[in-house]
This record gives C-alpha cells, structure tokens and sequence, in this order.
C-alpha cells in the first residue's frame, strides 16, 4: 500500500513541476541561442538541494518582481530538465544520454549539491558507459582529478588506464596532460606497459612542453637546462633498473646529459659489471593490478594468456595479454567447501585455476574453457589443460599438458571442486590418479596426495579491442 501512495505523491510532484502552478524562481538555462527559461518552486529545491537552500538562506541569489532568478549558462536547458525532474518527483533516466551528456550531469549534479545523484551517476557511467571513458581519456581523467566527490568514477579512470595504458599515451593530447596528472600515473604500480615505453613517453611529453625536438645532439645548454628542469620531478618515478641492456643503451644512455650523473654510472655499472646489483633505493617494478591475487604475478598471466591460445613458440608479454582476470575466488578467503566454490564459481564461462601446494613453493592448476555449472557429468572440449608450476616464483619449470582424451576434460558436480581429467578435488581432498591408463593429461608430473594450503579461481574474459 505505501508504494501505491509514493507513486501518487511522486506523480503529483510530477504534474507540479510540469505545469508550473505558482512557481517562483526562474532558471535560465543554455547560453547564447540555445537559452531557454525554466519554471521552478523554491520550497521544493531548497528541501532537496544544499545549492539552492544556500542561495536562498543567504538571499545572493538575484530575485526581481518576486522571483528568484538564476543564470546557469554551464548546464544545458536539457540537462537542467533531469535535474529538476528527479528534484520533483525522483525520477531520472540516463539510457538515452551520450556519454559527453552523462559527464556533463555528472558535474552540473555536483554543483548543486545533489549528493545521491554523484554517486549514481557516476556507477551508470562505470557500468554503461566504458567505451566513451576511452574515447577521451586525457579530457575526462583531468576533469574526474577536479572534483574531489568522483572518487569511484576516479578510481575506476586509473584503474582501466593502468590496464590499457596505451589509450592515454598513444592519444594525440597525451602531450597536453597536466604535469600533476601524469606524475600520478608514473607512481602506479600497476601501470601495464613495458618501463621503456613509460620512458619514451616521458620524454615525449618533456619535449613537447618545451617545444624541442627530439635530436639530443643538436641541444644547446640551454636546451640541456630546459629539459632537466621538466624532467627533474619524474625521473625517481621512471624504473630505470627494469629497462634491458639494449634499450638502455640505445633509448636512455643517449640522453646522459639531461640525466643525472649518478644514475647514468651506476645503470652503467649495473648492466656491464657481472652480477652487479642496483645501488640506489628502488621503486618496486610494476605489476599489473591482478585484482587481489596472491598466488601469481603478472608473468604467470602472460604464459596462461598464451597457453590459452596455444602459443607453442612465443609468448605474450604483461602489455599484449588479450584476457582479463578477475579474481572469483579464493578458498582461503571464501571457504574451502565445494558449495562456496560453486556459488563463486558457476556460470561464469571460462575459468583458470591455481592451487598452491602445502609446505611447498609448487603451483598447479588447469584452464576450463567451460563451466563448473553441472550435476555428475563430464565435459567435452579440446582446448582445456592442466599445468605444473614446481617452483611457482619460477615460471621457467613450468609444465603444461592439454587435454588428450577430450570426453573426459571436465568434471562438473555439486559435491566437487575443480576436477579434470585424473585430477580430483572434493571439499579440499586433493588426489591424482597416477596409475589412470587413459591418459587424459599427458602425465606432467603432479604428486598423487598432496594438500593444498590455498587455491584461486580467475574467470577469463577477452578484452574488447581499442
């Protein structure tokens, strides 16, 4: 009955604010030829926007022949109309805005303090619209960074940056971002991009500031005092130690004279003195953000990527995995019973999981194109495979068997947690069955009991292409 009432009163506030009866306050919204005047009652905006209940509290709002007057040439009459429509009657539909739209709400909303607006606004545009995030990414990061309330749309803007870093450096206007923000990014960790292409890039965007080209053999002194001045700030941000010998000697060494002097001898040192370690106090080397895994690091992702695809000769690299992999679940965290690796688990498509063995620095796991959804059946596919990390920080003993008895690949059960081919797990009862004839893994060296001290479950998801 009281949700038959709301939408009464909702209505009625509709049909208020529609017909203007004994409106007060005038809004001029749009600027130039695209002004258009909108009708508005002050009790109700001053009830639901700390905005206006300042503009009318402390009368600075313009007020002539008894109304209040505002001008608002920053928010288009459009957008004011949503605004107003959810201040009326808590209503607002953002399905048939464009992106651009959306942001611009965004910030009008901000503006006048309508507090419940940010935050779902924001999750609409996290949601729904990922692909014009893209579009811009230098606009839109530098307009997030100026409103302290988008802290999720900000989060989620480094974060898919961080991810596909190439949609910012490769953009045209990468050379206008503000200094402040490309030093925020410099500092991430989970930047996923090889630390020469992040030095390029630097001295790129260095170069383009001070209006100089990139012909180190040509700078004067004055030039040389230009660059080291706008490159001062960002060289403890750059990993220098995590270049290569040749890209080093090629990319950077050719730059010594906007370089530090210490750091160029000691790289020096580093890279042509056998078994020399780095003397200076060192930024931790990149990782992409796994999204709270722990067994594994970025290069088991690579090598996974390229299992996946069957790469026998070559492998992707942390920048050109084409997955991604998100953390479903962690028995440690989750529960070691079968029903919480299901409920985490079923339907959600193509899972890869990695189990570390107890008291041991061992990783095994397997890849299931499939499903775990499924009631004493097992499922047919080719692709599935099992693999043998001996030592998991070393992905150079890593083992890999693909499926050979392809009827047999993947077992599904609610009494089960990942079972595949001769390997079996029920609520954390781990077995192989060595003396299996069938051979439906190729044998690749996983011990018959064993127990796993954790285990986690990524889902496999292709990225869209930019």
């Amino acid at each position: 009955m009281s949700s038959k009432f709301w939408a009464e009163l909702s209505n009625d506030y509709e049909k208020l604010f529609e017909s203007e009866i004994g409106y007060d306050v005038i809004i001029y919204a749009g600027e130039e030829q695209y002004v258009k005047e909108i009708h508005a009652h002050s009790n109700i905006l001053c009830i639901r926007s700390q905005y206006f209940r300042s503009a009318f509290s402390n009368e600075w709002a313009e007020k002539k022949d008894g109304k209040f007057i505002f001008k608002k040439p920053n928010i288009s009459p459009q957008l004011f109309n949503i605004i107003l429509r959810f201040i009326y009657c808590g209503n607002i539909e953002l399905k048939n805005l464009q992106g651009p739209d959306v942001l611009k709400l965004l910030i009008a909303v901000d503006e006048l303090n309508i507090h419940p607006l940010v935050s779902y606004i924001q999750e609409f545009l996290i949601e729904h619209q990922t692909e014009f995030l893209y579009q811009n990414p230098t606009e839109i990061l530098e307009t997030v960074y100026q409103h302290e309330t988008f802290t999720d749309l900000w989060d989620f803007c480094l974060e898919k940056i961080c991810e596909e870093p190439k949609v910012i450096f490769n953009s045209d206007k990468f050379i206008d971002l503000k200094a402040p923000l490309l030093e925020l990014l410099l500092k991430r960790d989970d930047l996923n991009i090889e630390e020469i292409e992040i030095w390029e890039n630097l001295l790129k965007w260095c170069l383009s500031q001070q209006n100089i080209k990139n012909e180190p053999s040509k700078w004067n002194k004055e030039d040389i005092t230009k660059i080291e001045r706008e490159l001062y700030r960002f060289i403890p941000l750059i990993r220098f130690y995590d270049i290569g010998p040749t890209d080093f000697f090629y990319k950077v060494y050719c730059y010594k004279d906007v370089l530090p002097q210490d750091l160029i001898y000691n790289l020096l040192e580093f890279h042509i003195v056998p078994n020399m370690k780095p003397k200076d106090n060192l930024t931790p080397s990149r990782k992409p953000n796994l999204k709270g895994a722990t067994l594994i690091e970025s290069n088991h992702m690579s090598i996974f990527a390229s299992w996946i695809d069957k790469m026998d000769s070559s492998h992707y690299n942390r920048k050109n995995i084409p997955y991604d992999f998100k953390l479903l679940y962690r028995s440690s965290q989750d529960g070691y019973d079968t029903k919480s690796f299901h409920e985490n688990c079923d339907n959600k498509g193509a899972t890869i999981w990695i189990a570390k063995i107890k008291n041991s620095t061992q990783l095994i796991g397997g890849y299931n194109p499939l499903d775990w959804k499924g009631n004493r059946n097992w499922k047919t596919t080719a692709d599935s495979f099992l693999f043998n990390f001996t030592n998991g920080r070393d992905i150079s003993t890593a083992k890999r068997s693909y499926v050979s008895i392809h009827s047999v690949a993947v077992f599904c059960d609610p009494r089960y947690g990942p079972v595949m081919g001769n390997l079996f797990c029920e609520n954390n009862v781990w077995f192989y069955n060595n003396d299996d004839s069938g051979n439906r893994y190729p044998k690749i060296g996983i011990p018959a009991n064993f127990e796993v001290e954790d285990y986690e479950v990524f889902q496999v998801v292709k990225k869209k292409r930019i």
